[in-house]
């Protein structure tokens, strides 16, 4: 998956003319938010306001905009059983064709979004740094795979950033507030020391190790005995993804780490 602007430029490329959808008011139970939108060409459409009869509706009347060279338009639409969609909700929208000035602003307003998504570190590019990576890309987050090996760091998405680093601890420290941890490490005691200075911030918004009851108790038991405290040590998450799922591929433990972290950061 591409960054979000090059994906929102490769489809404005593909589209001379195109519509921006946006939910103007949301009120009751509704598909998606105030401020949600999408575009919508003659053959396409990007991103999704809920999809159901809602979205249906709002590409049509976007469509016929578009076909009329009409400047904008707008819906007012409650979700009964009228449509077929029974949030029991209303959402208004306003649609207008997108301008030169404004097709540069949206890509300027996706991209400043993207900058500020929060941060995820993983610290490992083993099997599951690598499904994990994977499983976080469509997610609102950057993500960061931190290594001391630099054949660990081939085959990563170019939308992952990577980095090779003797001292993985100092993208601890440098980390801004509010960053996601993950430490899968192929050194256990290169996981206790990053763990470690993980626990030792007071604005991590998630810290998780990668490991079993086992490993836990091991590192509870050096962790206390190298200075830590209770209160800090239940900030950890081990192992990363829970218990509730019993198959440990790569793939599976990633999945529901992923949703594990985004909970975490939306919190």
């Amino acid at each position: 998956m591409s960054h979000p602007t090059e994906t929102l430029r490769t489809f404005l490329d593909a589209a001379p003319s195109a519509a921006l959808v946006e939910v103007r008011e949301a009120k009751g139970s509704t598909p998606r938010e105030e401020g949600a939108w999408m575009l919508v060409s003659p053959e396409a459409i990007f991103g999704t306001i809920g999809g159901g009869q809602l979205e249906f509706m709002a590409i049509a009347r976007a469509r016929e905009l578009i076909s009329d060279n009409l400047a904008n338009g707008a819906l007012d639409i409650p979700l009964g059983p009228e449509i077929g969609q029974c949030c029991g909700g209303r959402v208004a929208l306003d649609i207008r064709l997108l301008d030169e000035a404004e097709r540069r602003a949206l890509v300027k307003r996706v991209g400043d979004e993207a900058n500020a998504f929060p941060q995820v570190i993983l610290f490992g590019g083993g099997h599951v740094g690598h499904a994990l990576a994977a499983a976080l890309i469509p997610l609102p987050v950057r993500v960061l795979v931190v290594e001391t090996r630099e054949e660990a760091l081939e085959d990563f998405p170019s939308d992952v950033e990577t980095r090779l680093a003797a001292l993985p601890e100092e993208a601890v420290r440098s980390a801004p507030a509010g960053t996601a941890f993950v430490v899968l490490t192929h050194d256990h005691a290169l996981d206790f020391l990053l763990v470690a200075e993980a626990l030792a911030r007071d604005d991590a918004a998630y810290v998780g190790m990668i490991g079993s009851k086992t490993k836990r108790a091991t590192f509870r038991s050096w962790y206390l005995k190298n200075g830590g405290d209770e209160r800090r040590f239940a900030q950890l998450t081990t192992p990363i993804g829970g218990n509730a799922v019993h198959d440990k591929r790569p793939a599976v433990i990633a999945a529901m780490a992923a949703a594990e972290i985004l909970t975490a950061l939306q919190s």
